[in-house]
C-alpha cells in the first residue's frame, strides 16, 4: 500500500510543479529572401568572376586571385589552401555550369552558388561548387571529393 502511494506522491508532484509556456514567439533572423532562381546576367558575371579565377590559379598568379576573392576569405585564403584547390581541377578540361542555386552560410545568409562539371562529361557528376557573394566576388570555391 504504501509504494502505491509513493508511486501515486511522484506522478501527483509531477502535475503539481509542471509549467505552461505563454506568450512564446519564433523569430526568423534570416536577412532576406531570395529568389528561386538567379538571373542569366548574375550566372554570366558570376562565371566569368569564376574562370578569371581559375586561370589566374593555374598561372600561379595570386594577385590576380585575391582580386576576384571577397573581402571576407581574403585574411583566410593563404597560398597552401589556393595550392590545394588547385589540385583538385584538372587545367586541361574545360568547366561547364552544372546547376545554379543557393548557398545557405551557417549565419543563416543565402548565397548564390554554381556548381560546375567538365564539358564532354556525360555523367553529370559536380567536379567544383563556387560561392559567391551578389556582386560577384567569390567566398569560396570546393573541388568535389575524387573516386578511388
Amino acid at each position: 500500500m504504501k509504494q502505491i502511494f509513493l508511486g501515486l506522491a511522484i506522478i501527483g508532484a509531477q502535475f503539481v510543479y509542471a509549467q505552461k509556456v505563454v506568450g512564446l514567439k519564433v523569430e526568423n533572423n534570416q536577412k532576406k529572401e531570395q529568389p528561386a532562381t538567379i538571373s542569366k546576367d548574375k550566372v554570366n558575371l558570376y562565371n566569368e568572376n569564376f574562370q578569371k579565377f581559375i586561370t589566374a590559379l593555374h598561372a600561379s598568379d595570386y594577385k590576380a586571385v585575391n582580386e576576384v576573392l571577397s573581402d571576407k576569405v581574403k585574411e583566410i585564403v593563404t597560398e597552401d589552401v589556393l595550392k590545394k584547390v588547385k589540385e583538385g581541377i584538372d587545367p586541361n578540361k574545360k568547366l561547364d555550369v552544372l546547376k545554379v542555386g543557393y548557398y545557405v552560410t551557417m549565419d543563416g545568409v543565402s548565397h548564390p552558388n554554381i556548381k560546375y562539371k567538365y564539358a564532354g562529361d556525360s555523367s553529370s557528376k559536380e567536379v567544383i561548387s563556387a560561392v559567391f557573394e551578389d556582386d560577384g566576388r567569390l567566398l569560396g570555391v570546393l573541388p568535389a571529393k575524387k573516386d578511388k
